[in-house]
């Protein structure tokens, strides 16, 4: 068994929101070609995982990342 489960940096640090307009954090979860990382690389919980997809998806239709690299 493992007892060394990833925590997530967006519960640790308690956020409520995520901003689509912090380009370089969005970049950090999503793949060199474009794809959003998936929660069992992230470690982030469901509720985590939906604002920050919602987020990405946000900033690639105003222009801030691109849908495919």
């Amino acid at each position: 068994m493992r007892s060394d489960k990833k925590r997530s940096i967006l519960a640790v640090k308690q956020v409520q929101y995520i901003d689509y307009k912090n380009v370089e954090f969005l970049k950090s979860h999503t793949q060199y070609h474009g794809k959003i990382k998936p929660r069992r690389y992230t470690g982030h919980s469901v509720r985590h995982q939906k604002m920050l997809s919602k987020a990405i998806k946000n900033a690639r239709i105003m222009g801030l990342l691109p849908f495919i690299a």
